[in-house]
Formats: C-alpha cells, sequence, structure tokens
C-alpha cells in the first residue's frame, strides 16, 4: 500500500509532529513498507486457527490461603521516622 505524501502529512498532523520535506519523503516510504508487511498477514490461512488472546496457553496458578503469623509489632515499627499509638505517624494531607 502506497501512501500519498498527503496521507502521511495526515497522519503526522494527527500525532503532532512537525515535519520538514525530507522527513515526510523519508516517512511515506517507511510507513508503507510498514503497511505492506502488515497486508502480507491477510494473505495467511486462518480458518482452522482457534482465536485467542495470548500467543500461549496461560493460567493462573494460585496457592491455598494459609494463616500464617504476622511480623511483630516491634518489627513493623522497627524503621518508622515517628509513629504513635502502635501506628505510623505521618503528616495530614487533608485540612480538617
Amino acid at each position: 500500500m502506497n501512501l500519498t505524501l498527503e496521507d502521511v502529512t495526515k497522519i503526522a498532523h494527527l500525532a503532532r509532529l512537525a515535519l520538514t520535506e525530507a522527513e515526510l519523503i523519508q516517512y511515506q516510504q517507511q510507513l508503507s513498507a510498514v503497511l505492506d508487511y502488515a497486508a502480507m498477514l491477510n494473505e495467511l490461512d486462518l480458518d482452522n486457527i482457534p482465536p485467542t488472546t495470548h500467543a500461549i496457553s496461560r493460567h493462573n496458578v494460585m496457592r491455598e490461603d494459609r494463616v500464617e503469623p504476622s511480623l511483630p509489632l516491634e518489627d513493623v515499627l522497627f524503621n518508622a521516622p515517628q509513629q504513635a499509638d502502635n501506628q505510623f505517624l505521618i503528616q495530614s494531607v487533608l485540612e480538617e
């Protein structure tokens, strides 16, 4: 598919690109080559290929939930710059 300079100019405008005349010609050739390559995909016989969302089959790997002991409170708050009432003390972000 050969794009015209007008097509490339419109694409550049939509992408908010300011291109020189030389760049327009360069992109005309490059974009045309990309579209030609993409058009080759239309020649593939995909009748017996089921639609997929991924190239390889994927499944969730889940583990069972287990109740485990949590960290001691002293370890959780060890590196806290400030703490009060066994909680992180942070600067208020909302006005009262």
